[in-house]
């Protein structure tokens, strides 16, 4: 009798350990179709798996269940879209589901960076038009939501690679990139230096130095050059700020640009320009908050990547004079607008 009682039981065991086997190792369809669901934020391990099974992608609920709780997967599950391929085995599914492999948006932010080039950036992975982007970035509700003292979000993006998760709405996925600009920009940082600037000052000043300095020990020179200015009063003709906003930094400066009256040209304004020109690197933020202890006042291109910099005007007008003379050695044209910083 229990030999007999024995034999049953194994023979349900091994039925069941069998139809388990079958049920989450045969695809639940053979079609070789790619499928989209999305997982609603809140939802729970359950209404993910009614999800599943509403797209016939597996066919034993109760399996996936079990499996869930065995493996303290049904505690909690990713929120976001999940590309699943209708040829994938139940289990191939579940893996998916367990690590929360979601469709993710990889935006690069480099340093340097403007709005317009972060706005491109978004709108090649479809996230948002450039033109949806652009009247985001200047939002009152935006601005107000994270404490941004500035015109636009304009340098408060942190250089950096993300991951956005398709579905994110586009405030969150900026709310993500400002929060890791505070995090790297943090109230440590702010303690170890006495600048007498507000976060908007500093991550403007530091945008400045980030499109003029190639090289990185030059960047506390061109900062002490900038902070030097702002002390003594005198305009800071950054060159950068003369086409923030008309056309591309990677265009030729020139003269009629130096010339332009924008609230941001600091050839024709006074102090600092409202807000950031470009997202700097933390190098930059270092550097403005902690320029070097040099009288500098003016600095020239050298064409080699570095800058000449000079205390005095006369110093500065025979830097401006040898790079001109090097230039026409070398039978290039004088350019208009050569970062001379001070000359006009």
């Amino acid at each position: 009798m229990r030999k007999n009682v024995l034999i049953i039981f194994t023979s349900i065991l091994l039925m069941s350990c069998l139809y388990s086997a079958y049920e989450m190792l045969v695809p639940a369809q053979k079609a070789n179709t790619n499928t989209e669901i999305e997982i609603p934020k809140g939802a729970t391990y359950r209404l993910a798996v009614e999800i599943l099974s509403d797209e016939k992608l597996i066919r034993d609920k109760k399996i996936f269940l079990l499996l869930g709780r065995l493996t303290g997967s049904d505690r909690k599950i990713r929120a976001g879209y999940y590309s699943i391929w209708a040829g994938m085995s139940p289990l191939d599914i579940f893996k998916v589901l367990r690590k929360g492999q979601i469709i993710e948006y990889e935006i690069k932010i480099l340093e340097g960076d403007s709005l317009f080039e972060i706005a491109e950036a978004f709108a090649q992975t479809g996230i948002v038009t450039k033109e949806a982007f652009m009247k985001l970035s200047d939002s009152p509700n935006l601005l107000s939501a994270y404490g941004i003292k500035s015109p636009s979000i304009e340098g408060y993006i942190f250089p950096d690679t993300y991951l956005i998760p398709k579905g994110m709405r586009v405030e969150d996925a900026l709310g993500t990139m400002i929060n890791r600009m505070r995090e790297k920009y943090s109230s440590e940082l702010l303690k170890s230096a006495d600048t007498g600037m507000t976060e908007n000052e500093v991550l403007t000043l530091a945008s400045i130095i980030e499109k003029e300095a190639v090289v990185d020990s030059e960047r506390s020179l061109i900062a002490a050059v900038y902070r030097n200015r702002l002390k003594k009063k005198i305009p800071l003709q950054a060159d950068p700020t003369s086409i923030y906003g008309m056309k591309s930094s990677k265009e030729t400066i020139t003269k009629a640009d130096l010339q332009r009256k924008t609230p941001y040209n600091t050839y024709v304004i006074k102090g600092l320009p409202p807000g950031p020109i470009a997202s700097p690197g933390l190098k930059s933020i270092r550097a403005a908050m902690h320029p070097a202890d040099v009288a500098y006042l003016y600095f020239v291109s050298r064409d080699d990547r570095t800058h000449q910099f000079s205390t005095t005007i006369e110093e500065h007008i025979t830097a401006v004079r040898l790079y001109r003379e090097r230039k026409q050695e070398m039978k290039d044209s004088p350019k208009e607008g050569i970062n001379t910083h001070g000359t006009s």
